[in-house]
């Protein structure tokens, strides 16, 4: 998960949140052989249960697993920490997790320890049910910079090497689903847009953690840097 000044997303105002003329898609929309489905961080770690749960974040996997049928190209995304990873508290005397430090990269919320590597937490959850994914993204495996977008790390500029796959394999539209809304969902859909990508987020198929108002200032972000937003039902 990340913090929610990466991207603005504290000064984005409520009022850029888009209508429902231009945050809805007309009509029913075909994912064809250039979309991508990207599943974001269905892990135990983030389901209830787990220590950075989000709330009623298992709800949305049957809908997932549905919306994935639909495509051909499916990718998911899984927060792969090492165990000494600098976003942890544990590894920095004296701090506690859900502070803030500066790091070389730049601002960092301190995270308990989670997603570490080979963990059962770090496991993608056993309902998330997609036989035809054909990638999963790892993150976080630099023990010395955070990771929340699925194309480029908390640095601003090392890439996971997402936009290359999909390039390669002809996409140009990018949906996004999954946890959190408000955080990494958000971060990847806005990244996606900067690379060049047509970006949609499936609103009913994501759960945001809306904390401080984050999920109405994630959405003004998100309709400022050209995202969509859509609900499961305009896909045809």
């Amino acid at each position: 998960m990340a913090f929610l000044s990466r991207r603005g997303f504290t000064t984005a105002t409520c009022a850029a949140v888009a209508s429902p003329a231009s945050s809805f898609a007309a009509g029913k929309l075909a994912p064809d052989a250039t979309s991508a489905l990207i599943v974001v961080y269905m892990q135990n770690f983030f389901a209830p249960g787990g220590s950075l749960a989000v709330a009623d974040g298992d709800a949305v996997i049957p809908l997932i697993t549905a919306i994935a049928t639909k495509f051909r190209t499916v990718v998911l995304t899984q927060d792969w920490h090492t165990a000494d990873h600098v976003s942890f508290a544990s590894q920095h005397s004296g701090r506690k997790p859900f502070e803030s430090m500066t790091l070389p990269y730049g601002k960092q919320v301190l995270w308990p320890d989670h997603c570490v590597q080979s963990t059962e937490g770090a496991a993608i959850h056993k309902d998330v049910k997609i036989a035809h994914a054909q990638l999963v993204i790892r993150k976080d495996f630099n023990p010395k910079v955070d990771s929340y977008s699925a194309f480029i790390e908390a640095d601003g500029k090392t890439k996971t090497g997402l936009d290359g796959y999909l390039k390669a394999r002809g996409i140009k539209t990018v949906y996004v689903v999954g946890l959190a809304t408000d955080f990494c969902v958000g971060w990847t859909a806005m990244d996606a847009r900067k690379l060049g990508l047509a970006a949609t987020v499936i609103e009913d198929a994501c759960r945001g953690i809306d904390t401080n108002g984050s999920l109405a200032k994630a959405w003004a972000a998100m309709a400022k840097a050209g995202v969509k937003r859509i609900r499961s039902q305009a896909l045809a």
